[in-house]
């Protein structure tokens, strides 16, 4: 037993070379996201700022801004590396009110595909109601479309639009927040190691 104790330390020691694999892939499946997010928001800040109107934020115009830049700028900030533990928050702060003001009326999925739905779903009722559009939207595009052509890129589907996109987003950026932004493959790693000298 001890022997096999012994291994498997070792083994997690060798994984320990490359523990900088997962930061990195964070911030590089995180990064397009937030920079075509922001992209958007900059290229439409009329309508974000609308939006947000409507959805009781305080001062939209600047809160529109404020979202657009920090998604934009905070994309390539993690995509970089660059003081990613500091770009973290405002990208968190974000989440939490995207999810609160735009998505928790919705509940927790955002596809309401799955017939099963996790145990902390308050919103089942929506994955009913999906369900019942999708297909009546389907025999309208059957009937009246061509609905292979349609389809033939994805299965048509409803957006439920639920809190889990940002809810995901929000315990990665807090991955990241607290273990930094990984070794070797960031400008965090290589000022660290220029400060020291």
């Amino acid at each position: 037993m001890n022997q096999i104790y012994m291994t498997y330390q070792h083994v997690i020691k060798q994984l320990g070379k490359v523990d900088f694999i997962g930061p990195l892939l964070l911030r590089v499946y995180l990064a397009p996201i937030f920079i075509l997010a922001g992209y958007n928001k900059l290229n439409n800040i009329e309508n974000v700022t609308y939006w947000f109107d409507s959805l009781s934020i305080p001062t939209p115009e600047l809160m529109a801004w404020l979202a657009a830049l920090t998604e934009f700028g905070g994309g390539i900030i993690l995509l970089f590396g660059f003081a990613v533990r500091l770009i973290s928050i405002p990208l968190m702060v974000i989440m939490v009110v995207a999810a609160i003001s735009a998505h928790w009326q919705f509940g927790w999925h955002v596809l309401p595909e799955a017939e099963l739905t996790v145990p902390w779903e308050w919103r089942s009722d929506l994955i009913a109601e999906a369900g019942i559009r999708k297909n009546r939207a389907i025999e309208i595009l059957q009937e009246h479309g061509n609905y292979a052509w349609l389809s033939e890129a994805g299965h048509l589907t409803v957006l439920k639009n639920g809190i889990e996109f940002a809810a995901t987003y929000f315990i990665m950026l807090l991955v990241l927040f607290f273990n930094g932004a990984g070794s070797y493959v960031s400008v965090d790693y290589w000022l660290t190691r220029y400060m020291r000298k």
